[in-house]
C-alpha cells in the first residue's frame, strides 16, 4: 500500500468472486480499514443497451455474449455483493441515469 496520499484509495471491480474474496481476506483484511463498498445498480436491459451502444467493434459485442457475462456476474459476483451488504458495508447507487446524474449521486 506504500505511498498512498492520505492513506486512501479506491479499488475498482474487486473482489469479483469467492476466490478473489478469499485472497483479499488472506492478504489485506488486517491491513486495510475498509469503510464501504460502492455498488452501482443497473437493470440488465440498461446494461445491454449501454454495452451494445458503445461501438467498440469487438467480436464479442453481441447480446448472447453480454447475457453470458451477466449470468457469470449474477452467479459469481452477487454473492460477494450480498456479503458486503450483510456486513453493512454496501452503498448502492442507482446508475440508470445519465453519467452526470450518476456522478452526482456518487
Amino acid at each position: 500500500m506504500g505511498n498512498v496520499p492520505n492513506g486512501k484509495f479506491l479499488i475498482d471491480g474487486f473482489p469479483r468472486n469467492e476466490d478473489n474474496m478469499t485472497g483479499w481476506n488472506k492478504e489485506l483484511q488486517d491491513k486495510v480499514d475498509l469503510k464501504f463498498v460502492l455498488f452501482y445498480e443497473c437493470s440488465e436491459e440498461e446494461c445491454l443497451r449501454r454495452a451494445l451502444g458503445r461501438n467498440q467493434g469487438r467480436s464479442d459485442d453481441n447480446v448472447e455474449s453480454f447475457r453470458k457475462r451477466i449470468q457469470t456476474y449474477v452467479t459469481s459476483t452477487m454473492p460477494i455483493v450480498n456479503n458486503f451488504k450483510g456486513e453493512g458495508l454496501l452503498r448502492s447507487i442507482d446508475s440508470s441515469g445519465d453519467p452526470d446524474t450518476v456522478f452526482s449521486l456518487t
